[in-house]
């Protein structure tokens, strides 16, 4: 067979080296111009791999790799729908692989709504790699130019003359041509996107109906003893004693030993460990388990305390973190003032999934380690850091998680399930407890916020002031994880004077990211305040936000983490929120409708709530419309699901949800005190409404929680006279005023 053009020493070299056990390469390789023939050599190469993404075996298997844990957030579907709809494939047919740790992948952490953000241009790239190489190969075969051919469905198709190849068929001499540039390969236009803005189902929606072992809870492994890990109430507290030699006698029980650990709270906490043959014996030895503690410093801390502190802070200068004109001034002249405090708890991640891990012991001293974790990358160094082992004696695989939320960002209960497991040198599933879950978590920071707000005699809101007490671990100077405040919230740069303060509560509760973290707790108190200023105004709470958002502008951002800001979205989600909901209209007496929006990990949304409260105080939340803004939708029954999740995980936090402490400990025990809303409570109608932007897709795991709670709180106020400015809701009286 002939080629189009020269065959080089290094070409043959390429594809000798490749053809010995199938071809994974990555893409630092870059080829030149594609062959015209479909045969180099008359070697045989086995799967066709052009990058860590994509394989295609000459039996016609594709698989794709699905990069990022699951957590229900939808994305082990929509990132192998961006690699299918770019190559071709017949995304019904495709094997999804899931669950390796690989550098070549990149970051795999799932956090931060950044998923689609990050993936969504190199994924395209690398199924259009994929696909040019396929498309070249049949062009090849078939002595035709490569514009005449088209991938779809899994076949490359000659338009003029119908004939077909499937992708099986091309493997072998697609994976024997050289690797084009991706940043070079043609890119599908959206309006040709056969997959991608479609329903698709959840490629594990079978498998989980069947019960199938896709959770860390799942996970067995021969020989397999279970453990539970008994830590002090008291945070960072330390075992002195215990009775072991008792509960080594218990009904299947095979060791308990105390571990020192450390003093870092998201590693290994000091503590005692059980070891028994089935999960019953060893929550039945761990009720039987009495411990000395020595609970340190920590036992004399109480929620009721951290509030006469925080108030205290809040009465004193602050460290000024945005002084924007003369805060003092305004607030003197403005036409009308209004002053307020506003309180949101620490709350706890609640998945329904607890804590687990497993860890099987390697015969070269290596550990293996099935973990429900959002960041393996993390639990790897943290399991090698803990066991006193180089990364590479770490094997990480990741299983589907039960509810992450963010807890799982950090993996305390991945060095416990390694510890165990190297002491007793076998392998061990560690399951926590719901008590232990709920009791030693890490959790959304508390926060009181002392604001005072001016308007102008033509209802301009023109003072903002708020002095933010957040809390740190053991720590004054520094706030905790997740705890900080940017100086660029909303509407700090739309108010011409503006002062913003921050002060640190020491306390010893260790915090960490949750569902729209820092969000999910500032929206309550911004959305709610600016309602306040509105009623003060005398204007409607949907032009006062309009008219605050201004003209169409653009407020750069300092990076990843602080984006830009574009008002011209934010008003075109508020004005859509507003026609779909019906604002405005007239309702019986007892209702109301509330209106709050939110720009949060790039994503504008706006949302309507819509309640009741009857003369005996009971709240039903009947109607929530959202409106979106995260650009172009990858999978529309995914990207729904997540705004309705959202919006019911807004309302049962800001309904029901607080974590509290008494003489160091937290309070609560399980969801008979730390409650999770009920179908019964949940909004009858959730609508949501999508803009499709032409701006880059960004994620949708977390934005649309922050507008839900100030949403409600301001429809309760329109229906009962009553502000809601501390949460949880049920800790308000809601008798009409």
């Amino acid at each position: 067979m002939k080629f189009s053009r020269t065959f080089s020493r290094r070409d043959f070299i390429r594809v000798s080296a490749f053809a010995g056990g199938g071809l994974m390469v990555s893409y630092a390789l870059q080829g030149s111009e594609a062959f015209a023939e479909s045969t180099l050599l008359d070697v045989t190469v086995k799967p066709f791999a052009p990058n860590p993404y994509i394989k295609i075996t000459p039996d016609g298997l594709i698989t794709l790799v699905a990069k990022i844990p699951e957590l229900g957030q939808g994305v082990k579907t929509s990132l192998p729908m961006l690699l299918a709809e770019e190559l071709g494939a017949d995304f019904s047919k495709v094997h999804i692989e899931y669950g390796i740790q690989d550098t070549r992948l990149g970051s795999q952490v799932a956090g931060g709504s950044m998923t689609i953000f990050d993936n969504y241009q190199p994924l395209r790239q690398a199924g259009a790699v994929a696909r040019t190489l396929l498309i070249q190969a049949a062009a090849g075969i078939w002595h035709v130019p490569v514009n005449e051919c088209s991938a779809a469905h899994s076949v490359v198709t000659h338009e003029p003359t119908g004939r077909v190849l499937a992708f099986g068929e091309l493997a072998t001499p697609a994976a024997r041509l050289p690797l084009p540039d991706e940043n070079a390969v043609v890119l599908k236009q959206p309006k040709a996107n056969q997959l991608l803005g479609t329903r698709v189902a959840n490629v594990d929606n079978r498998a989980i109906v069947a019960g199938q072992p896709l959770f860390g809870i799942d996970q067995t492994a021969p020989g397999m003893l279970h453990a539970v890990y008994v830590k002090c109430p008291v945070f960072a507290g330390k075992a002195v004693s215990a009775n072991l030699d008792q509960i080594k006698k218990m009904p299947g029980v095979r060791d308990a030993f105390i571990l020192e650990g450390t003093t870092d709270y998201y590693g290994l906490m000091p503590g005692v460990a059980i070891v028994a043959d089935s999960t019953w014996a060893t929550f039945n030895a761990r009720a039987a388990l009495t411990v000395v503690w020595n609970e340190g410093p920590g036992g004399t801390h109480n929620s009721a305390d951290y509030e006469k502190q925080a108030a205290q802070l809040g009465a004193t200068p602050g460290k000024a973190i945005k002084n924007a004109g003369d805060i003092v001034t305004a607030l003197a002249t403005a036409s009308k003032t209004v002053e307020s405090a506003y309180h949101y708890p620490y709350l706890h991640h609640a998945t329904l999934e607890p804590m687990n891990a497993l860890a099987i012991p390697q015969a070269d001293g290596g550990m293996k380690i099935l973990a429900p974790t959002q960041n393996p990358e993390d639990a790897r160094n943290l399991a090698a850091k803990t066991l006193n082992l180089p990364n590479e004696k770490i094997e990480l695989k990741f299983t589907r998680v039960g509810g992450g939320f963010g807890r799982r960002l950090t993996n305390d209960f991945v060095a416990e399930v390694a510890a165990i497991a190297q002491r007793v040198g076998r392998p061990v599933k560690l399951t926590w407890t719901r008590e232990d879950d709920t009791q030693h978590g890490q959790y959304r920071p508390a926060g009181w916020h002392f604001l005072k707000g001016g308007v102008d005699s033509s209802g301009q809101l023109v003072a903002w002031q708020n002095h933010f007490v957040t809390v740190g671990l053991n720590d004054t100077e520094k706030a905790g994880m997740a705890a900080e405040m940017s100086g660029n919230e909303f509407p700090n740069r739309f108010v011409p004077h503006c002062r913003i303060e921050k002060s640190i509560l020491s306390t010893n509760v260790p915090t960490s990211w949750m569902r729209a973290p820092g969000s999910n707790g500032l929206a309550f108190v911004f959305q709610s305040f600016l309602d306040e200023m509105a009623h003060a105004a005398g204007k409607d709470a949907v032009e006062f936000r309009l008219n605050l958002l201004g003209e169409d502008r653009i407020f750069p951002g300092s990076g990843r983490w602080d984006p830009s800001y574009n008002t011209a979205r934010m008003k075109g989600v508020l004005k859509l929120v507003a026609e779909k909901s019906g604002w405005g209209r007239k309702l019986p007496r007892g209702s109301g409708q509330g209106v709050a929006f939110h720009f949060s990990h790039q994503g504008y949304i706006a949302e309507v709530a819509e309640v009741s409260v009857a003369r005996n105080g009971t709240l039903t939340v009947h109607r929530v419309v959202a409106a979106v803004d995260v650009g172009p939708i990858i999978n529309f029954s995914g990207a729904e699901a997540q705004v309705q999740g959202s919006i019911i995980d807004g309302l049962s936090t800001a309904w029901l949800q607080e974590i509290t402490l008494r003489a160091g400990r937290v309070e609560q025990n399980s969801f008979n005190d730390y409650p999770l809303l009920r179908i019964n409570a949940t909004p009858a109608s959730i609508e949501v409404h999508f803009i499709q932007s032409d701006n880059p897709p960004t994620g949708l795991g977390e934005p649309a929680l922050p507008p839900l709670p100030p949403a409600v709180c301001n429809a309760i106020f329109a229906a009962t006279g009553k502000r809601i400015r501390r949460l949880p809701i049920a800790r308000t009286d809601l008798q009409w005023s």
